[in-house]
Protein backbone atom coordinates (compact mmCIF):
# COMPACT_ATOMS: atom_id res chain seq x y z
CA UNK A 1 0.00 0.00 0.00
CA UNK A 2 1.44 3.64 -0.97
CA UNK A 3 1.86 6.06 1.79
CA UNK A 4 -0.99 8.54 2.03
CA UNK A 5 0.53 12.19 2.08
CA UNK A 6 -1.41 15.03 3.95
CA UNK A 7 -2.67 17.91 1.87
CA UNK A 8 -1.60 20.97 2.84
CA UNK A 9 -2.02 24.40 1.28
CA UNK A 10 -1.44 24.91 -2.37
CA UNK A 11 -1.46 21.23 -2.87
CA UNK A 12 -4.82 21.18 -5.23
CA UNK A 13 -7.22 23.73 -5.97
CA UNK A 14 -10.95 23.26 -7.51
CA UNK A 15 -11.76 23.30 -11.09
CA UNK A 16 -14.68 25.29 -12.04
CA UNK A 17 -16.39 21.56 -12.74
CA UNK A 18 -15.35 20.93 -9.29
CA UNK A 19 -12.90 18.52 -9.35
CA UNK A 20 -9.86 18.50 -7.31
CA UNK A 21 -6.76 19.18 -9.57
CA UNK A 22 -3.78 18.31 -7.64
CA UNK A 23 -0.80 21.10 -8.61
CA UNK A 24 3.21 20.42 -9.28
CA UNK A 25 3.77 21.10 -5.74
CA UNK A 26 2.01 18.02 -4.82
CA UNK A 27 3.03 15.66 -7.33
CA UNK A 28 6.62 16.48 -6.33
CA UNK A 29 5.83 15.91 -3.00
CA UNK A 30 4.04 12.59 -3.59
CA UNK A 31 7.78 11.60 -5.65
CA UNK A 32 6.69 9.74 -8.42
CA UNK A 33 4.39 9.92 -12.01
CA UNK A 34 1.21 8.06 -12.25
CA UNK A 35 1.01 8.25 -15.80
CA UNK A 36 -2.16 9.33 -15.71
CA UNK A 37 -1.96 12.58 -17.69
CA UNK A 38 -2.33 14.71 -15.20
CA UNK A 39 -2.36 18.69 -16.01
CA UNK A 40 0.49 20.14 -13.34
CA UNK A 41 2.82 16.97 -13.93
CA UNK A 42 6.06 18.18 -13.48
CA UNK A 43 7.68 14.99 -14.79
CA UNK A 44 7.27 15.32 -18.09
CA UNK A 45 4.83 12.46 -18.88
CA UNK A 46 2.70 12.81 -22.30
CA UNK A 47 -0.80 10.70 -22.19
CA UNK A 48 -1.25 11.49 -25.68
CA UNK A 49 2.52 10.23 -26.79
CA UNK A 50 2.24 8.00 -23.34
CA UNK A 51 5.90 9.26 -22.68
CA UNK A 52 7.90 11.38 -20.63
CA UNK A 53 10.15 14.33 -22.04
Amino acid sequence: MKERIPLEEGDFYFSEEGYKVFTAQYHLKRGYCCESGCRHCPYGYSAKANTRR
